[in-house]
């Protein structure tokens, strides 16, 4: 469920992005990262190494980077990663859900978390940034996202 909110949430944030140019997009604004472009990156710089280490691959990126500076290849890449995350989650199992996952982080310190704990930080860490993206938006004009999960749950008919 949550890996099908998290892209649900997604898809309405790059619906709010489309209309805005990209001059807006790379436009300064208050939050941690200080673009809607810059957020946006860091999300999918983020998820992008939580999958890699999840898949047990190893991959280098900052989480400031920017490999997406332009939004049509950022929509491109986020709707592929949505798309590869659901289709991970559904093909774990509860043992799978449960594992412990080894892994580096950026500066290369060692770990080894629950599977179920780290996804469970892909998809916080994705509803804390939309947060600042949600603020980021409205200042560039944009109207207020409705993308708590009580909105998803009540679509999805997992609330009555």
């Amino acid at each position: 469920m949550f890996a099908r909110y998290n892209q649900w949430a997604n898809n309405h944030v790059i619906a709010a992005c489309e209309t805005l140019d990209q001059v807006d997009l790379d436009a300064p604004r208050e939050a941690f990262f200080p673009s809607i472009m810059k957020t946006l990156n860091h999300l999918l710089v983020a998820d992008t190494l939580w999958m890699a280490r999840l898949r047990g691959e190893i991959l280098q990126m900052g989480l400031g980077d920017v490999p997406w500076p332009e939004f049509a290849a950022y929509k491109a890449a986020r709707t592929q990663y949505d798309a590869a995350l659901v289709e991970y989650v559904d093909g774990l199992d509860d043992a799978a859900l449960a594992g412990i996952l080894s892994y580096k982080n950026v500066a290369g310190v060692a770990y080894a978390t629950p599977r179920n704990i780290v996804l469970g930080h892909v998809f916080n860490h994705q509803t804390h940034h939309r947060g600042q993206l949600h603020s980021q938006l409205l200042s560039a004009g944009c109207p207020s996202l409705e993308i708590d999960l009580i909105y998803f749950a009540r679509l999805k008919g997992y609330s009555q």
